[in-house]
């Protein structure tokens, strides 16, 4: 069966239970795949995004599909073919609520045409595209195969040839009080339509219509129920024909192209959803990945949550570049408060994330490394349940994150230890970072203590900076230089009423 998810055997787990990672609410990727996601429900998309890949060949083979479906025509075409899909799908859901076989046997060929064209034409729009990535080239193989076999061709063929042999059922209705009378009408003239005819050459311009529309209900009632069974007694060779053909292909989807519909949501859900932010003139792009190399880059990245709702809001978005050299491992971030630090360290997160999905990221160049796995320990609020205090269970969640981190993972810490002074914070601090240091994870940490940013070394500290005379305007920016102390002092000074000018003011 052809996959375009995974060039090998995909792993094996159970959908039902792959939940939402721990970091994910963190760094705000659960918004962002519930946005994915949304409106798709019934493709059960989640888990795939939920299962990030270890493997760059089977991340560049999720490339290549990316790269692919960037051609407009393609992309609209699969998405024209599982729109048709869905609409077979509907078909069939719909026999369960019909009560006359007679009418499930004609919505089933209706299904059965839809398919077929459906496929048809998925065929000609896979045709006319340059592929060039190794999924779609192979399902494309595979569907030429299918449509030319034996077993399609004589299918659509009995398609074709009962519905013309429906197209030729004629009958009259002969209605005295509360008998009705079926018969059929071979030879009957349709006189309606030689009244028309007759006056057509009198007709000028546009005329008032006195047609009136039956009713669109799909179900039949008693009286049509009726009707339909008469009917079919007069044209059995043609309902047999109609029922022998439901029974021989109740299961007429192919298994490939089922799991093709359905695993090509996965790329049409996260290209549509950043379409708007493309068209907002946001960048995008396939990261290179390494597992190996551990220099890392990014320029003019963005927290691709926060953009989905500022793009929405018709607000401006800030971009900021990073880079990690080989050598070096933690970003320490500081600077004022709301400057944009947290939003930079929940943006690494993503980045590292998606790319591990096999997606686009935001940003319009990126180099980054395959990590194994992500840790996050943000500020929470303090448990009444657990009976620690808010330091102590600062301490143990750390603690766990170090035991199970390894030097391929990503670690991203904000505001801990923000509850003690500052000495103990400093040098608990301080052990926490030579920890993750001799482990060699990659860790982004948002503080207020500068200490951690002067280490130098592999450690790199980059500064939340202020608009060049206005200590109170942030910029959002994050650059790398060294911890300037003020601007914070500033933050604290102005959130407590502290400042030069609100002291004077209220004196």
């Amino acid at each position: 069966m052809i996959d375009i998810l995974y060039i090998h055997t995909p792993p094996a787990v159970d959908r039902a239970s792959v939940g939402p990672p721990g970091f994910f609410a963190d760094v705000n990727l659960d918004q962002i795949i519930d946005a994915v996601t949304q409106g798709r429900e019934t493709y059960d998309l989640k888990p795939d995004f939920r299962t990030p890949l270890r493997s760059l060949e089977e991340i560049r083979y999720r490339h290549e599909t990316m790269r692919d479906l960037e051609d407009p025509g393609l992309f609209q075409g699969i998405k024209a073919f599982s729109g048709q899909l869905g609409r077979v799908r509907g078909h069939l859901r719909q026999l369960d609520q019909f009560h006359e076989s007679l009418q499930k046997d004609r919505w089933f060929l209706e299904a059965v045409k839809l398919y077929a064209d459906a496929a048809a034409e998925l065929r000609v729009v896979l045709a006319d595209a340059r592929l060039g990535s190794m999924a779609l080239t192979r399902f494309r193989t595979y569907l030429d195969g299918y449509l030319d076999s034996g077993a399609f061709q004589a299918m659509r063929s009995e398609v074709e040839a009962i519905s013309d042999q429906l197209g030729q059922v004629r009958y009259t209705l002969l209605i005295d009080a509360a008998c009705v009378t079926v018969q059929r009408s071979d030879q009957e003239q349709d006189f309606g339509q030689r009244v028309l005819d007759i006056f057509a050459k009198f007709k000028q311009g546009e005329v008032k219509t006195y047609l009136v529309d039956f009713h669109k209900q799909v179900q039949l009632n008693g009286v049509e129920s009726r009707i339909l069974d008469r009917v079919a007694l007069l044209y059995p060779e043609t309902f047999t024909a109609l029922a022998d053909f439901r029974a021989q292909h109740a299961d007429f989807i192919d298994p490939s192209i089922h799991k093709f519909e359905r695993d090509i949501q996965f790329f049409l859900a996260y290209l549509e959803f950043l379409a708007p932010m493309k068209q907002a003139g946001l960048p995008f792009c396939l990261p290179t990945l390494s597992n190996r190399d551990r220099s890392v880059h990014c320029l003019d990245g963005f927290d691709l949550a926060l953009a989905r709702k500022l793009v929405a809001q018709g607000s401006p978005i800030v971009c900021n570049d990073f880079h990690l050299d080989p050598e070096e491992r933690v970003l320490v971030v500081t600077g004022p408060n709301q400057g944009g630090k947290t939003t930079f360290a929940r943006s690494v997160a993503q980045w590292h994330y998606l790319a591990s999905l096999g997606c686009p990221v935001p940003g319009r160049e990126a180099r980054l490394f395959l990590v194994d796995r992500i840790f996050t320990h943000f500020e929470k609020e303090e448990a009444t349940t657990n009976l620690r205090g808010k330091l102590q269970d600062e301490l143990i969640r750390i603690q766990e994150i170090l035991h199970q981190a390894t030097g391929d993972s990503l670690i991203v810490i904000n505001e801990m230890f923000a509850s003690t002074v500052w000495q103990d914070a400093t040098m608990m601090a301080l052990a926490v970072l030579d920890r993750i240091l001799d482990l060699g994870a990659t860790c982004v940490w948002v503080t207020f203590l500068e200490e951690l940013a002067g280490q130098g070394g592999r450690t790199v500290s980059l500064v939340s900076v202020i608009e060049p005379g206005d200590q109170v305007a942030r910029t959002f920016k994050i650059r790398r230089q060294p911890a300037d102390g003020f601007a914070y002092a500033q933050a604290i000074a102005e959130k407590h009423g502290l400042t030069y000018g609100q002291l004077k003011e209220r004196i």
